[in-house]
């Protein structure tokens, strides 16, 4: 897929992915949702990305959603450019049949695919971040901002209510409470709120955002093994839904003694006793374990 609206940038095993509309604050459209899911999939496959950042280009992070169809911009069935969501099918009592992929959210598209990332996510919010701009964020690993970024959860504001999933992502990074009076208010807060409210790991001038950003990729990249943190990634995130400590432990166990047995495992040990920088073989579209994934895919009904 030749990008229009992203840029794909790799360099020292790390891949920049920039939104690219700086003219119109890198406004979330169609076409994004499908770039950015074609990138996502692009750095899985390749074993020379071990870690990813977004960004965007120009003064904004993302905007949210491109309003430039005006009334009409979240009535999808009545959008004549969006020709997939046309045409919601109908059922025989006259109900819409809400498990049609004509009605699912492209916001929730994006984070559910960012969610299987098999690569570490880490946001460098720039500027402006409201709408889908910052519900994108949320399934990021870790989120640096700008002094200069501003975020709102506005969906309420807009009447409607949040999407990309964040009724899922957004209590379980800033907790309930915090997520409760973001989206109720739908208010447009600052960067020091949103390293308060915890949505934010730290805040950076805006010309030293991008190092700050890439340094900590790198550290990712340079002193741990791709296929550990690819199974970490995973283990962390699904285990916010587990029911028990149980579920974990089932996971640690498989993991752990399939990790054991692994050339990472004899070069990790080794290398720390030999006092030299480890270089780990194996990679994770190889090498990860046979219990790998062990969840069931779930599916839009």
């Amino acid at each position: 897929m030749a990008y229009e609206t992203i840029k794909y940038e790799v360099a020292d095993n790390i891949l920049t992915l920039t939104l690219h509309r700086p003219d119109k604050l890198n406004a979330f459209t169609g076409q994004m949702m499908f770039e950015m899911i074609d990138a996502f999939d692009k750095a899985d496959a390749d074993d020379d990305v071990r870690a990813i950042i977004v960004t965007g280009e120009g003064r904004a992070f993302c905007a949210g959603a491109d309003l430039s169809a005006g009334a009409k911009t979240f009535d999808y069935a009545a959008r004549e450019d969006r020709p997939e969501k046309a045409n919601t099918p109908v059922m025989a009592n006259g109900e819409i049949d809400w498990s049609h992929e004509s009605v699912r959210d492209g916001g929730g598209r994006l984070t559910l695919r960012i969610f299987e990332s098999l690569k570490p996510v880490i946001g460098a919010i720039n500027g402006p971040a409201v709408g889908v701009g910052v519900t994108m964020q949320l399934p990021m690993d870790i989120r640096l901002a700008s002094e200069n970024a501003k975020f709102g959860f506005v969906f309420a504001r807009r009447g409607i209510v949040p999407e990309a999933c964040s009724s899922y992502f957004l209590p379980r990074v800033v907790g309930i409470s915090q997520a409760l009076e973001w989206t109720y208010s739908g208010r447009v807060f600052g960067a020091e709120e949103a390293l308060k409210g915890g949505l934010v790991r730290s805040l950076h001038k805006p010309d030293d955002l991008l190092p700050a950003a890439r340094e900590l990729a790198k550290e990712i990249v340079d002193n741990t093994a791709p296929v550990s943190v690819s199974l970490t990634r995973q283990m962390l995130w699904r285990m916010l839904g587990a029911d028990h400590p149980m579920e974990a432990h089932k996971v640690d166990s498989r993991a752990i003694y399939a990790r054991g047995a692994s050339a990472d495992a004899k070069e990790g040990v080794m290398s720390f006793l030999e006092k030299r920088p480890a270089v780990y073989p194996c990679t994770v579209s190889k090498d990860m374990p046979s219990f790998y994934p062990w969840w069931e895919e779930r599916k839009y009904q």
